[in-house]
């Protein structure tokens, strides 16, 4: 099995200057491919945690019980980045890498990829089983409903309600998306930027009188 960790701080795809990622949507239905007799399944998932990962997994081992091998590679975060590929039991770099190496051609993040293989007695041999599990990772993917997302920063407003209108104004010509908010004597407004924005939004509402605004 191999098993691989990294993180760093805004170097995937340059995301120090973007403010947007790619990834999907929903989850994609299962992809068949064949090769020699064995029958590989792919699968792809939005993720956000790791607990969402091995939820899926899980999942993926009760439906198909009797496959062989359930190899699989993620990618977490936009600007922290970490991922994981396994080969579950397949031959050192046969099946995460060329797995993880098609999240990476396709050049997206928060997505899970398995692959589900049932052996068919015929072996493949390390690069037979390399491009099996790279081109059943490429058709899921090629599959998948891929979308582009923004980077947000997200901040929380403190106010009077007799400030309402100020901030009300700022919002809509910002155009800064309201996530929730609770509003009373005083008033609470919790608030979604993206990334390029967010440094604009935050010095105007941060020079506004009798207005806080912090990260959160």
């Amino acid at each position: 099995m191999f098993q691989i960790y990294l993180k760093s701080r805004a170097h995937f795809f340059n995301l120090i200057e973007k403010d947007t990622y790619k990834t999907i949507e929903t989850a994609t239905e299962p992809v068949l491919f064949k090769e020699k007799n064995s029958k590989f399944y792919g699968y792809a998932f939005p993720v956000l945690t790791e607990e969402a990962v091995k939820q899926h997994i899980e999942a993926l081992k009760k439906e198909h019980h009797a496959a062989r091998h359930w190899c699989y590679a993620y990618q977490l975060g936009t600007e922290i980045i970490s991922f994981r590929a396994n080969d579950d039991g397949e031959p050192s770099n046969s099946a995460g890498m060329p797995i993880y190496g098609q999240i990476q051609a396709f050049g997206l993040t928060n997505i899970l990829i398995v692959v589900v293989r049932y052996f068919g007695g015929v072996k493949l041999g390390v690069g037979g089983l390399m491009s099996a599990y790279k081109t059943t990772a490429q058709f899921t993917l090629e599959a998948s409903n891929i979308v582009e997302k923004t980077i947000n920063v997200n901040y929380g407003i403190t106010f009077d309600y007799k400030n309402m209108n100020t901030v009300m104004r700022i919002i809509k010509e910002k155009n800064v998306e309201i996530t929730h908010q609770k509003l009373e004597l005083r008033c609470n407004l919790f608030i979604s930027v993206r990334k390029t924005e967010a440094a604009a939004v935050f010095k105007t509402f941060d020079n506004l009188f009798e207005i806080d605004i912090q990260a959160i």
